[in-house]
């Protein structure tokens, strides 16, 4: 018996037991408090969609018009059908919003005028922002009451969007505001009407933008990189989806290069890449330009930029002339090429008197050279001050866009001895240089023989770019809900290649106007359409 009871005092078996015991609320108790955490996670979330998914509703109804306000309400709390599952506090899984039907109510569903929310709505044409709140739902825990806490507390969510215009058909470019300061951020367009921009490539992403630079725009359904910027820019319909009209993103990792697809619009089809497969990147009717080539052109390289195809002459504008930014060539200073020019306070060297040291150009461009270069008649002479003026019905101080206009509108004419749009000089043959007005190389790319603007068809060299103030806003290669101060719409003077006072990487614009609203259709120039879109 004593040693029966010495081997029990002595056996440790089982001795782990009590602590088990013990730990086991422990263990019952955290894995509690992760089921109903994963709950209370799964439930916010719920909500948060239910809120997003309402506000977007709601804004998609404020169009300005009367009972926008109401209509937005009712959208909130009907168009989109939001269940939560995970709360259980007795009051069903439908998500349920508080009842505002006024634009000025201060409950859960709130309209603003603008974006900051420092000014409430007032009336249906001013509510622009819309926030709602879902109404709070609560969890009641299934394990968690092990450690006291019973119930989740009250849970909410809110959402905040606007009503946003969107653009479609397209480029994606964007330009820096060429008159943004230190202490301005406006844009005045009326002032700029006419006037030559020299823009500057800093699509790379490395630093800050400036007032001059111009970037790339983020379009969504596009290829990666530097190929949705071809397709973009090169594309006869640009791909992808629309852009917002507000709240852009930059494209970050692009270089020069991509030039070569806005080129396309000028006739030039510089490499394999200029117009990704599997789109159409058809010139423009009136293709004039700087560049010239042999009248005997052909061969792979016959419309790339080559010895062999398309080339700067010696003597083109740009190379030595003009020496003077104010002063137009005299008639013995005749380049031996010559696109729609540059103001000449950007196409004078830049030490010149007047030249200009901004991207703003003052519209003054050299009228007379132009029409002297490229209407050129059989017998040799050619196109005085008065005799174009007279021809074409223009003013004196013809914008370029205007004069692009007219060649189109004029094309194959023969005017005072001239074809309007025919080659120069006429009638060449074998290694002449010769420069076209109409596209030689599209159609022998299998693109067309040019396309003419219409009510239908896109102007290839009228684009419409994003104007953005970038110094304020810290823009780089890679920013984000980038606030557009204006839709700009311009021509396109002349293609990106490398000059003697100019890089492949700039690019040359006259600004025309504002980017027109339009809607329906696929092929007008831009189409603008109404699109909720979520803040916050």
């Amino acid at each position: 018996m004593r040693k029966l009871a010495k081997r029990l005092i002595g056996n440790d078996g089982g001795a782990v037991a009590p602590t088990v015991g013990l730990s086991l609320f422990a263990l019952i108790a955290v894995g509690g408090i992760a089921f109903d955490y994963a709950r209370l996670v799964s439930m916010d979330t719920e909500l948060q969609g239910a809120a997003d998914q309402a506000a977007l509703a709601a804004a998609s109804q404020l169009d300005g018009q009367t009972g926008a306000c109401s209509r937005a309400a009712l959208a909130a709390r009907t168009m989109v059908v939001n269940r939560t599952v995970m709360a259980n506090d007795s009051s069903g899984i439908s998500v349920t919003f508080a009842d505002e039907p006024d634009c000025d109510a201060a409950g859960n569903i709130r309209f603003y005028q603008d974006i900051g929310k420092s000014q409430p709505a007032t009336s249906d044409s001013n509510a622009r922002f819309v926030e709602v709140q879902v109404n709070p739902r609560e969890a009641i825990y299934a394990l968690t009451p092990i450690v006291g806490a019973l119930r989740s507390g009250n849970v909410m969510a809110i959402a905040f969007a606007g009503l946003g215009e969107a653009i479609c058909n397209t480029p994606p470019v964007m330009i820096c505001n060429p008159q943004e300061t230190g202490s301005n951020t406006d844009f005045d367009i009326d002032s700029m009407m006419g006037a030559g921009l020299k823009l500057v490539s800093q699509g790379g992403g490395s630093g800050s933008w400036a007032p001059g630079n111009y970037g790339y725009l983020n379009l969504p359904g596009t290829s990666n990189g530097a190929p949705g910027v071809r397709e973009g820019l090169g594309w006869g319909t640009p791909p992808g989806d629309c852009i917002q009209q507000t709240g852009v993103s930059t494209k970050p990792g692009v270089n020069t290069t991509v030039t070569d697809s806005l080129n396309t619009r000028f006739d030039i089809y510089d490499t394999n890449q200029s117009c990704p497969s599997p789109g159409s990147c058809p010139a423009s009717i009136n293709s004039v330009k700087d560049v010239v080539r042999s009248a005997n052109a052909n061969g792979n390289n016959s419309c790339k930029l080559h010895n062999n195809g398309w080339g700067l002459p010696t003597g083109y504008y740009g190379e030595t002339l003009p020496t003077s930014a104010t002063a137009p060539l005299s008639t013995s200073q005749t380049p031996a090429a010559m696109g729609h020019p540059r103001d000449m306070c950007h196409a004078a060297p830049s030490g010149a008197a007047g030249a200009c040291t901004g991207a703003i150009g003052n519209a003054a461009w050299d009228r007379d050279a132009y029409f002297r270069v490229n209407y050129r008649r059989a017998n040799g002479t050619r196109w005085t001050s008065a005799e174009w003026q007279a021809n074409t019905g223009l003013p004196a101080n013809a914008k370029r866009y205007d004069v692009y206009k007219w060649e189109i509108d004029n094309r194959g004419a023969v005017i005072d001895g001239v074809t309007v749009l025919g080659p120069n000089p006429p009638g060449a043959t074998g290694n002449t240089n010769v420069a076209y007005g109409r596209p030689v190389c599209s159609p022998t790319e299998g693109y067309g023989a040019g396309t003419v603007p219409d009510a239908t068809t896109p102007d290839r060299r009228k684009i419409s770019v994003a104007v953005v103030n970038c110094m304020a806003q810290g823009v780089n290669g890679n920013s984000t809900n980038v606030q557009v101060k204006e839709w700009l719409d311009v021509f396109l003077v002349e293609p990106s290649i490398n000059r003697n006072r100019t890089s492949a990487g700039d690019i040359y614009i006259e600004v025309v106007g504002r980017t027109a609203n339009a809607s329906g259709g696929s092929a007008v120039q831009v189409v603008k359409k109404s699109v909720p879109y979520l803040i916050e």
